[in-house]
């Protein structure tokens, strides 16, 4: 049998109507406003109450009504004087736990002390006192309390009205925003020196156990996945993730409204997006092993998206809109580290870029006056061996400045190759065969120059698909093999684990040589390399020497125990 929607009347004078009153009880009952009783229908069930329940007057009621009006009330109503003393309370007042009712009592006597010296005026609202209560682990309510109006009287009296109503859902709500605040703001608090001095993989890893830890103590998830846009290839890239499945770290996905999942739509629309249950929703691609449910919101700085935070869950819907408004909250936190760490990178790069621009200012005026002295002497020196010296000085000052502009370049360069020059052949590198790969024609060159110069032939690519087909085909019968690999995890199509999952299977783990620049490690390149085997990583801006030495290390056999 259907339950009967219970029906309020309000007992009113005309214009006495609370929209307000109407919308806090529309999910429970129908309010409806009246003037007298005669406006009741005759076929429902009706709970009468005073719009005003600081006003107990009830004019109109006989006392039996009047109790059962007051009893049908679903909150706790009571009635104190300022000495202390309960006058009155209703059923609901009567049922509270002991200690809770004697927090009201309390409560609402020091608010009758503080009612009972004001002036009365009749056309202004009566003063109101809010109160939150807490009781026990999880219970949270607020008491209004309202002086008595005794008719007649000039002040309002020493009595007060206590109306005590049940908040804990909203108090759980704020205590839940407030712990995700505490989170979020320990998330971006940490010491900015040690941070910039990390390399990509440690920061990777630093700020996924802070944002993993935040997400199970605080919002309970298991299950996600922090996937970034690359601003070179647009994909969505995934640097965090935690619990997934291999196949769904490694699907590519793009911006896009369609055929990128929730992820991709999220990405291109900035609109938060629940997904109810994957086994129904065509949106969803593959995620978190066992998944039925979703949530995926974007990560936003200012206006810019820069990625998603994807959250799953091994029930249907196990989210809704509370859940939206929790884990948007935190993403504005995630993203606001992530972009902290890579502004540390930028500064890091921007400051020695200055410092460097500022000491070769500095330098360029004794530079100068050393070429113009070594122009003096020359015209002077005749023998061969003074001009030799001069043409040494030149060389000198060129190499200078040619390092420091290096330097300046920050992850846009290799450090040292002066240093490393030579034609003499180098005994482990002659008659090699490598494979090299960055998108960046700069370093690529650089370290093709170094590798040649000591008799090793080099192939140079300038994507990880030129990579991947170069490796496939010198497998190909008949075809000279690479004996070592050098790739960039960055690259406008592939990304360094795929150049490197390719290379397992035709040179040894131990001759593949992954780089990266400042930032993150996009796809989880270093961190699932490694988990496979691969134990070369090179941090850019890496010194000419350090490259022959990693090398000089993946060719040589290891030794034995």
């Amino acid at each position: 049998m259907a339950r009967v929607r219970p029906k309020i009347v309000f007992l009113t004078p005309p214009g006495g109507e609370s929209d307000e009153l109407r919308e806090l009880l529309a999910d429970h009952c129908e309010v409806v406003y009246a003037d007298s009783l005669q406006q009741q229908d005759s076929d429902a069930s009706y709970l009468l109450l005073p719009v005003d329940p600081g006003n107990l007057g009830l004019t109109g009621l006989g006392d039996h009504e009047r109790d059962i009006l007051l009893d049908s009330v679903g909150e706790a109503l009571c009635l104190v004087t300022a000495g202390g003393k309960l006058l009155w309370g209703n059923r609901m007042f009567d049922i509270i736990d002991p200690e809770l009712k004697n927090q009201v009592i309390k409560a609402a006597q020091g608010a009758a002390v503080s009612f009972q010296d004001l002036p009365f005026v009749p056309d202004a609202e009566p003063p109101i006192i809010r109160r939150e209560v807490e009781f026990g682990v999880s219970k949270l309510y607020e008491l209004r309390m309202t002086p008595m109006i005794v008719d007649g009287s000039t002040n309002y009296g020493d009595r007060a009205v206590g109306v005590l109503r049940d908040i804990s859902h909203a108090g759980m709500i704020r205590r839940k925003i407030k712990a995700v605040e505490q989170a979020g703001t320990r998330l971006n608090r940490f010491d900015r020196d040690a941070v910039a001095k990390l390399n990509p993989a440690q920061r990777l890893r630093w700020i996924e156990e802070r944002i993993t830890k935040a997400s199970k103590e605080v919002l309970d998830y298991d299950h996600f996945t922090i996937r970034l846009i690359d601003e070179h290839t647009g994909r969505l890239e995934p640097v965090i993730t935690v619990g997934f499945t291999q196949e769904g770290i490694e699907l590519e996905l793009y911006p896009a409204e369609e055929g990128n999942g929730t992820i991709g739509y999220v990405a291109a629309t900035g609109k938060p997006y629940i997904c109810h249950d994957t086994m129904t929703d065509d949106r969803y691609l593959i995620g978190a092993s066992e998944a039925r449910s979703s949530l995926t919101v974007p990560l936003q700085i200012d206006e810019k998206i820069i990625g998603v935070l994807d959250i799953e869950s091994k029930e249907v819907d196990a989210f809704d809109d509370q859940d939206v408004q929790y884990v948007l909250l935190f993403s504005r936190y995630v993203a606001m580290a992530l972009q902290t760490l890579n502004m540390l990178v930028i500064e890091q790069s921007s400051t020695g870029a200055v410092i460097t621009g500022r000491f070769e200012g500095e330098l360029r005026a004794p530079l100068e006056d050393i070429l113009r002295e070594a122009e003096v002497l020359g015209l002077t020196a005749k023998d061969p061996e003074t001009a030799s010296h001069l043409a040494r000085i030149r060389e000198d000052v060129e190499s200078i400045r040619s390092r420091l502009k290096n330097v300046a370049s920050g992850p846009n360069t290799l450090l040292g190759v002066d240093e490393v020059k030579c034609d003499k052949v180098d005994e482990i590198l002659n008659t090699k065969r490598a494979l090299v790969a960055d998108d960046n024609e700069r370093i690529g060159a650089m370290i093709a120059d170094v590798l040649g110069r000591r008799g090793c032939e080099v192939v140079l690519c300038k994507s990880g698909q030129d990579a991947i087909n170069e490796l496939e085909a010198s497998a190909a019968d008949g075809n000279r093999p690479f004996d070592f690999v050098i790739s960039d995890i960055s690259m406008p199509d592939r990304n360094g684990y795929e150049v490197f999952s390719v290379a397992c299977r035709i040179v040894a783990e131990d001759a593949i040589i992954l780089m990266t620049g400042f930032g993150y490690d996009p796809h989880h390149s270093i961190v699932r390399a490694s988990q496979e085997g691969m134990r070369n990583v090179l941090y850019k801006p890496f010194q000419a020497a350090r490259l022959i030495d990693e090398v000089h290390k993946a060719l040589s056999p290891p030794e034995s125990a």
